[in-house]
């Protein structure tokens, strides 16, 4: 989610604007390493610009591995006060919408989005309040007393208030990365699944890259969007740059005599300050969704465990029956880890090789990079045409 560090794009990532330098022609090859958010879409947008596009992944779209890979994800524009940010997720929201019809395959639930503010002055939220109106896309504030009348299953004695915002909700993640991909293969992209070695530089470019299955693939220019690898497939470059967290997800079951109450409020977030956890409720029937956005331990996304901390679990189930009195004993039905890509200051990255110009990296979601995935691929293709 990243609600902690609302700040302005990392100078390289000016890149994003189309001003990078490294142009392609319609026809050249591009290699695109990682299958998720953000190398999903920049594969799809690059292959509409009429690159040659062949796609790499090590387990496949939507893999459970992959910070793609849960059931869904919150879609909201509130970034304080980065207008660049507010923007490119109102274009971000405008693709989904897009995609979806084109695919006739709904991937975007508008249910809302509902902050609980526990001061006056909540400025995550009202800093972007400028950007709400530019867009005719206004938030709506409630009162501790309007919220309990409009959401009776939350507890509100110490908010001082909530803003609804309308135009959000949440994505499918796992099948929507699906989707892209079968889009990817419909359109004319090439995919092969097998993990990827970087290959030797020489004059200031990469020759090719090499594969688990022993193939090698010479490339024009070579996208690596590969998430939580990065720092390990580049450690030179990207070692102390990307890192890796474990961030832990639970679904609750609801009462059986009341079910609904909880499937029907919007996605939510907590903005405490300091574990700022955030929820979806119903999520696909999978239970009520509870995410915790502080930043977890160090976390190796290949070989580690997805097995809950008990300690991070038991603060959960307490706020959870706090904020929510009606789930109070209510059973954990199903946990996930969702591995943060994090970058130092939570902005995304997109730079080339220092010493390969041929090279780009694309990462740094940061846990809100997935919702901007559509945008962030469409500039990016953009940068390179």
């Amino acid at each position: 989610m990243n609600t902690t560090n609302p700040n302005t794009f990392a100078p390289e990532s000016r890149n994003l604007l189309g001003i990078n330098g490294f142009k392609l022609s319609k026809g050249n090859k591009v290699t695109v390493i990682g299958a998720g958010a953000f190398g999903g879409w920049s594969s799809l947008y690059l292959l509409r610009k009429g690159f040659d596009v062949t796609l790499v992944d090590a387990w496949g779209a939507g893999n459970s591995r992959s910070s793609s890979g849960d059931e869904t994800r919150v879609i909201r524009s509130t970034y304080g006060g980065n207008e660049f940010y507010f923007d490119l997720n109102v274009r971000a929201l405008s693709l989904w919408k897009e995609n979806q019809e084109r695919w006739n395959k709904q991937l975007f639930f508008n249910v809302g989005v509902l902050w609980f503010c526990y001061e006056r002055d909540t400025p995550q939220l009202d800093d972007s309040i400028p950007f709400t109106k530019k867009h005719k896309q206004e938030y709506e504030y409630l009162s501790p007393d309007e919220l309990s009348k409009r959401f009776p299953a939350v507890h509100t004695g110490d908010l001082h208030h909530a803003y609804l915002d309308p135009f959000g909700g949440y994505l499918k993640a796992r099948e929507s990365m699906q989707q892209v991909h079968n889009a990817f293969l419909s359109e004319g992209g090439n995919y092969i699944q097998a993990y990827v070695r970087p290959g030797s530089t020489e004059s200031d470019r990469m020759s090719f890259i090499e594969l688990s299955n022993g193939e090698q693939i010479k490339s024009d220019l070579f996208l690596f969007a590969c998430g939580s690898w990065l720092g390990k497939l580049f450690p030179e470059v990207l070692g102390d740059v990307i890192t890796c967290t474990k961030q832990e997800v639970y679904y609750f079951g609801t009462p059986k005599h009341e079910s609904e109450l909880y499937d029907k409020l919007p996605a939510w977030i907590d903005v405490d300050g300091k574990d700022f956890y955030y929820g979806i409720p119903g999520n696909q029937q999978r239970g009520f969704k509870i995410g915790v956005d502080k930043r977890g331990e160090i976390f190796d996304p290949t070989d580690g465990d997805r097995i809950a901390n008990p300690n991070v679990l038991s603060n959960a189930k307490k706020f959870i029956e706090h904020r929510f009195p009606g789930l109070r004993g209510a059973p954990l039905v199903e946990n996930r880890v969702c591995p943060y890509e994090n970058s130092p200051d939570g902005n995304f990255i997109f730079q080339s090789h220092p010493e390969a110009a041929n090279v780009w990296f694309l990462g740094g979601g940061s846990g809100h990079g997935f919702k901007h995935g559509p945008a962030l691929g469409e500039l990016v293709a953009n940068s390179f045409s």
